[in-house]
């Protein structure tokens, strides 16, 4: 049956390719009012097959969607990748886009533009070097504000079993068109305090890492709420800012 039914599905695709090359054969001749009727059929066509080769350029794409790929240190006991550089997020982009803005239910921009004049959107990866199938591109133009980050929240299990002796090491792949300047700052909340870490990322290299010691911290384990990390960058105007990858890893520290 499902022989037959192909033959059917390929006979009728090949007179649809016949009949589309002889209007576009007849179109420089056709009565108008036909043509503008043949018009609208030609773009619902074309919006059904761009649709289809979207999907299939995305689904097709090296690395595949949905990869696990993570660069796991020894001693790793937990490790992330956040939705918006794992999978299709909804909506995919924006422009102009306003303070808290969410991409996705992880990433959200913040800033204190009176006028924004940036795009945020998800691109799909596609080098050989590239293990995360999504990157996020932020194109900033005129930038007249004092900060804008990039929040990037962990799931649940980030602090689930969280101690003051575990290490988080946040790694980052980023491209910039010019010279950026941009720190890491972990949050995480313990009841109704928050403790914060912040460390300058080393843009001098494609890809890089930064670790946050919680032994230093007063971080208290049996009240851990949640996690999340702020992705600042300093004096951003005129940029595009591809992050291509971030990942998150847990370990324990040595001891010493």
């Amino acid at each position: 049956m499902g022989k037959v039914r192909n033959f059917f599905d390929e006979w009728r695709n090949q007179r649809n390719l016949k009949w589309w090359e002889r209007q576009s054969r007849d179109a420089s001749t056709m009565d108008l009012a036909e043509l503008n009727d043949l018009r609208a059929k030609a773009r619902l066509f074309h919006n059904r097959v761009n649709k289809l080769n979207h999907v299939a350029v995305s689904r097709l794409t090296l690395p595949v969607i949905g990869s696990k790929a993570i660069k796991k240190p020894q001693g790793t006991e937990w490790a992330h990748r956040p939705e918006a550089w794992s999978g299709p997020v909804s909506p995919s982009g924006m422009s102009s886009v306003a303070s808290k803005s969410k991409i996705g239910r992880e990433l959200a921009l913040f800033h204190d533009c009176n006028a924004s004049e940036m795009t945020l959107r998800q691109v799909r990866n596609s080098r050989e070097e590239d293990l995360a199938p999504f990157g996020i591109r932020l194109d900033v133009f005129k930038f007249e504000g004092s900060f804008l980050s990039l929040a990037v929240q962990m799931p649940e299990a980030a602090v689930e079993g969280l101690k003051k002796e575990h290490i988080i090491r946040l790694t980052l792949i980023v491209d910039s068109e010019r010279p950026q300047e941009m720190f890491a700052r972990l949050n995480l909340r313990h009841g109704p305090n928050t403790e914060q870490i912040v460390r300058e990322l080393d843009l001098s290299t494609r890809e890089m890492f930064v670790e946050f010691d919680l032994f230093y911290t007063k971080f208290k384990e049996v009240r851990a709420q949640s996690l999340w990390f702020d992705l600042i960058f300093e004096s951003p105007s005129m940029n595009q800012i591809t992050i291509r990858d971030v990942s998150v890893i847990r370990r324990r520290r040595a001891n010493i």
